[in-house]
């Protein structure tokens, strides 16, 4: 156990007015997309290290244009898609885009077919790192419509008394019953996530700071569409030479 420093001086405090951080930026990911993109990439390059290695003729040419083309497209749609939070706004690293949207230029945020936010003149940004699941909802909707038949049988036995053994099941269901209580509605993953970001997004906009003004700002991801475009240039130009 460690002790303090009784000849350290306290940290001098910032000045009134200064925006704060609690917290260092809330990343939001797709675990799905980073693990079914790092096994096709492992594929993309086991294939095609052997073809450069064994292939002969114009087989290793084709299998690095290939690759060169590939990688940096999957690596966009699955690894490289996240949405980076603080108390300032958003980040939304997009498979081809960098959105930075302050909280002051957010407008909504919507759920659908897909997740997306909306700035204040009406352009919306699709969400890619937070990808929407009907089986996830499903799921979830499942999970609290029987959570609700429990906790709805639990107050009917208990309204009745009850036998000894319909007691022992009731209580059974009081259980179930408690527990949709005490976590709330059952919601699938990237639904909690949005209802996370709603929640900041309304208490930033109740409490208007310097670092939530701005505005939007987009820039290309010119480091992967460089690439790409090498490759898909570089493999017509080897099958137009036959």
């Amino acid at each position: 156990m460690t002790t303090p420093d009784p000849s350290r001086e306290p940290e001098p405090t910032k000045p009134a007015g200064t925006a704060t951080t609690p917290y260092k930026d809330r990343v939001y990911r797709s675990p799905a997309g980073v693990v079914g993109g790092a096994l096709v990439l492992a594929i993309v390059a086991w294939l095609g290290i052997d073809a450069v290695v064994v292939g002969e003729g114009r087989t290793p040419w084709l299998a690095l244009a290939t690759m060169l083309f590939l990688v940096p497209l999957v690596f966009a749609y699955t690894l490289r898609p996240a949405v980076f939070v603080n108390d300032d706004g958003l980040r939304v690293r997009n498979p081809l885009r960098l959105i930075v949207l302050p909280w002051g230029q957010v407008a909504s945020l919507r759920s659908g077919f897909s997740n997306e936010v909306v700035d204040d003149s009406g352009t919306k940004y699709q969400l890619w790192a937070l990808p929407v699941s009907v089986r996830a909802r499903s799921k979830a909707a499942r999970q609290e419509a029987r959570a609700a038949r429990a906790a709805a049988r639990a107050d009917a036995r208990a309204g009745q008394g009850g036998s000894l053994r319909g007691g022992a099941v009731g209580a059974a269901d009081l259980g179930a019953g408690a527990a949709l209580a005490a976590d709330g509605p059952r919601r699938a993953e990237t639904d909690r996530a949005m209802d996370e970001l709603r929640e900041l997004h309304e208490r930033r906009q109740g409490e208007p700071e310097p670092g939530t003004q701005g505005e939007v700002t987009v820039r290309w991801a010119y480091e992967i569409i460089a690439p790409a475009v090498a490759g898909a240039v570089l493999l017509g130009v080897l099958w137009g030479l036959g």
